[in-house]
C-alpha cells in the first residue's frame, strides 16, 4: 500500500472554478474587485527592489511589526471597516463599532490565509472524542478540517429564514460540550447575528468550551465581536486580508483573541510551520493595514454596489437574501440554480452555483465593481428575456 488510510478517507475542498478556456469576470470566488491600495503596491515594490538579499533570508517567525499593524488597524476601525469614519486622513470607528479596550498586538496570531489559520485553530481547540457545533450550511472548509483532523461533527439546520438556529446549536453544544463554530456574517447566505446576540449565545454556552466566530466578510456591514473579547476568554475570532482588504493573493489571515489563546495556537504552527508568512506577504500586510482610509472606502463602495443589485434581482423576480457580505445568495423562481449560473457562464461572466443538496436552486454571486454589475444585469435581463420572464 503506498497510501495511507488517513489519505483515503480525505474529502478535500472545492473552490471556485478557475477555467481557463477564455478570459471571464470571475464573480465566483468572494473576491474584492479593486486592487490593493497604492500604498500596498509601493511597499513591496520598494521592498523588493531596495531589498533583495531579504528574499534570501527567512523571515520575521512572528510576524510582529504585522501584528502591531493590525491591532493599530482594528483600534482605529472597530472591526467594521464600511462604516468607519474618515475626516481628513484620519480614520475612526463608528459609535457602534467602538472597541472597549486597546487590540494589543499579543492578541494577534497570523498565518498563511485564514484557511491555514483555521486549520490550526481546529486543531488546537477542538478534540477527537467531543463532537463540535456548526450549522449544517456555512463555510464548505469546516466539514475538511474536521475529516482531516479525525473531528466528530455535529450540524445544525438553519431555521426557515436561513439564518442560524441558535438554540438549537447551544442545546447541541451543552449535550457534546466540544465548542463551537460559525461564520458571521453566514457564508453562504450572507445574514448575520447582532453582537448582542452573539453574546448571549456565548453567556449560555460553557466557558470551558471554545467559541470561535469566523469574521471573513464583517466588513461590509456585519457587527464585529472584537468587543465581546472583554467579557469571554473562550472567544476566538478569526478574520482574514482576502475579502475587505483586497489581499486574496497575498494569504493573509489571523485571529484576535485573549494572548493565552495566541500562544496555543502559535504552539500549533511552531509544530507544524515555523514561518508561515514570507517577508513579502508581512511587508504587504503591514502597510494595508496603514492605509485604512483607503480600505475603508472600497469596502463602501462594495457594500452599495451590493444594495443595488440586491434592488435590482428582487425587481426581477428573484428570491435574495439581504446580505451583510460581498456577495449575494438569490434563486429564481423558474430557473434552475445549475441553468443560470451555465447561462451567466455563457457570457463571460462567472457566478458560483452549489451541487449541495438544499441549496442547489441557489447561486452565490461575488459583488464586482459598478460596471461589472452593470453587465451582469445586461446579461441576467437578457436570459429573462428570452425565457419571457422579464
Amino acid at each position: 500500500m503506498l497510501i495511507s488510510n488517513r489519505v483515503r478517507q480525505l474529502n478535500p475542498y472545492v473552490p471556485g472554478e478557475q477555467p481557463k478556456d477564455r478570459v471571464y469576470i470571475k464573480l465566483n470566488a468572494n473576491e474584492n474587485p479593486y486592487p490593493p491600495s497604492l500604498v500596498v503596491q509601493k511597499a513591496v515594490i520598494d521592498f523588493v527592489q531596495k531589498n533583495p538579499e531579504k528574499l534570501g533570508l527567512y523571515p520575521d517567525p512572528d510576524s510582529l511589526e504585522l501584528h502591531a499593524a493590525i491591532a493599530d488597524m482594528l483600534n482605529k476601525s472597530g472591526g467594521v471597516l464600511c462604516r468607519a469614519r474618515v475626516e481628513d486622513g484620519e480614520v475612526r470607528p463608528s459609535d457602534q463599532d467602538k472597541i472597549p479596550f486597546t487590540v494589543t498586538p499579543e492578541m494577534i496570531y497570523t498565518g498563511n490565509g485564514s484557511d491555514e489559520v483555521l486549520s490550526f485553530v481546529f486543531y488546537a481547540f477542538f478534540d477527537s472524542s467531543k463532537r463540535f457545533v456548526m450549522p449544517q450550511f456555512t463555510y464548505s472548509f469546516y466539514p475538511v478540517y474536521a475529516g482531516f483532523y479525525n473531528i466528530p461533527m455535529d450540524q445544525v439546520p438553519l431555521k426557515e429564514d436561513w439564518s442560524l438556529d441558535v438554540d438549537e446549536m447551544l442545546s447541541r453544544a451543552e449535550k457534546n460540550q466540544g465548542g463551537i463554530i460559525f461564520a458571521n456574517p453566514n457564508a453562504p447566505t450572507s445574514l448575520g447575528l447582532t453582537r448582542d446576540q452573539v453574546r448571549q449565545m456565548i453567556k449560555k454556552a460553557s466557558s470551558d468550551e471554545i467559541f470561535i466566530v469566523d469574521e471573513a466578510y464583517v466588513d461590509f456591514g456585519g457587527e464585529s465581536c472584537i468587543p465581546l473579547l472583554a467579557e469571554f476568554k473562550n472567544l476566538v475570532i478569526v478574520r482574514t486580508f482576502s475579502k475587505s482588504l483586497c489581499g486574496a493573493g497575498q494569504r493573509l489571515g489571523y485571529i484576535v483573541a485573549n494572548p493565552e489563546l495566541v500562544n496555543i495556537v502559535t504552539t500549533v504552527k511552531n509544530s507544524v510551520n515555523h514561518f508561515p508568512l514570507d517577508a513579502v506577504a508581512q511587508v504587504s500586510g503591514k502597510a494595508a493595514c496603514g492605509d485604512v482610509a483607503y480600505y475603508a472606502e472600497t469596502s463602501r463602495k462594495v457594500a452599495q454596489v451590493r444594495d443595488d443589485f440586491y434592488n435590482f434581482l428582487c425587481d426581477k423576480g428573484f428570491y435574495v437574501l439581504k446580505s451583510q457580505t460581498n456577495f449575494l445568495f438569490a434563486k429564481h423562481p423558474s430557473i434552475p440554480g445549475d441553468e443560470l449560473y451555465k447561462s451567466v457562464k455563457e457570457h463571460g461572466y462567472l457566478i458560483r452555483h452549489f451541487n449541495t443538496p438544499g441549496i442547489e436552486e441557489f447561486v452565490r454571486i461575488t459583488v464586482g465593481t459598478a460596471e461589472q454589475m452593470s453587465g451582469l444585469k445586461k446579461i441576467f435581463e437578457e436570459i429573462l428575456r428570452s425565457l419571457a420572464l422579464s
